[in-house]
């Protein structure tokens, strides 16, 4: 078992192992007393696993009650958002009893947004079944929900209580959906350990990627400087997502803006081509796309409501080399021009 702190604005356990689900209750209250835990989760995760956590919660002395959304992007949405409120209050949720987020990166998001802002803040605990959500979402504290004119618009920066990332949950993943996590960790390679790019062993992968996390965020906590590192890929991934309908995945969307943004840096002359290969080829092996579907203007005016923009300027993520990134503050009448390079 692997246990990282986090020290950030609250301090709280990473834990990662194997076989943690059935003694989640016993943790959860360890880290958060309280009466009621509400467990958010979607329908397939449900299915899945819900009924262990419950167990594991009531045997922990809390009672439970579950609020459930479809699977994938299009439900962390400000609808479900509300719905999520207006659950919490009816069920009579007070500042000490806790929510639980059971599933990937949108219920993480969704179920910490609604705990960040429901009496201006409660408790809540993650619990992540994907890999995307093992290695990133879960840790750090950004909560979110998209908006029509674009991802994560709306949201706080609020750390849970403790994370319990039991990796045999991701046993059950579709190839698609797992490649979705190791797009982000091949992120953390490039931006920070090469080495990623050689392990093989889950454990160790997901800890080694919630440490560099745990690192950045405990530096820079609302990202105002080095934690826009973690950002490598999202900004032009965002958009593309945005412009599949979220068709194509988080995961997907991140593979192919790394690539724009690594061949848009080749291009002028901050990285060698052996670190854009070396991107692609590994970028193969994960079964992740490497080409952008959309052309220069699509991605420049998805990229336009981007969150990152300050005024006229927003940030990109150059690498130098494979564990090695610069950030660049790129002017938007740039930023055109490196897209252009850098879709190929």
């Amino acid at each position: 078992m692997r246990t990282i702190r986090v020290n950030a604005s609250k301090e709280y356990d990473v834990i990662v192992s194997a076989g943690l689900l059935d003694s989640a209750g016993e943790r959860i209250r360890a880290a958060a007393d309280g009466d009621l835990a509400v467990i958010v989760t979607d329908n397939i995760i449900a299915g899945l696993y819900l009924s262990r956590l419950a167990v594991s919660l009531e045997d922990a002395g809390y009672r439970t009650c579950v609020f459930e959304i479809e699977n994938g992007e299009a439900s962390k949405n400000t609808q479900n958002y509300i719905r999520l409120l207006n659950f919490l209050a009816e069920s009579g949720v007070t500042r000490s009893d806790i929510v639980v987020a059971l599933g990937g990166g949108v219920v993480g998001d969704l179920a910490g947004f609604a705990a960040a802002t429901y009496m201006r803040g409660v408790p809540y605990v993650q619990i992540p079944t994907t890999l995307l959500a093992a290695v990133d979402s879960s840790v750090g504290g950004k909560t979110a929900v998209d908006l029509p004119a674009g991802k994560n618009l709306a949201g706080a920066f609020y750390q849970p209580e403790i994370v319990i990332c039991d990796h045999v949950l991701l046993g059950t993943l579709p190839e698609r959906v797992f490649a979705d996590g190791m797009a982000e960790v091949i992120k953390y390679g490039m931006i920070a350990d090469p080495e990623l790019f050689r392990m093989t062993d889950l454990e160790e992968i997901i800890t080694r990627c919630i440490t560099i996390k745990r690192d950045v965020v405990c530096e820079d906590e609302f990202e105002t400087g080095v934690r826009k590192l973690l950002n490598f890929g999202h900004t032009v991934g965002h958009a593309v997502e945005k412009l599949s309908n979220y068709a194509i995945s988080h995961g997907e969307a991140v593979a192919i803006g790394m690539v724009v943004e690594t061949r848009a840096a080749v291009s002028d002359g901050w990285c060698g081509n052996e670190c854009f290969d070396e991107l692609i080829e590994t970028l193969k092996r994960h079964n992740l796309p490497f080409e952008s579907p959309y052309g220069t203007e699509a991605l420049f005016a998805a990229m336009d409501s981007d969150k990152k923009r300050r005024g006229d300027t927003i940030t990109l993520i150059f690498p130098q080399e494979v564990g090695k990134c610069l950030l660049c503050d790129v002017k938007v009448n740039e930023l055109k021009r490196l897209i252009a390079r850098g879709a190929g």
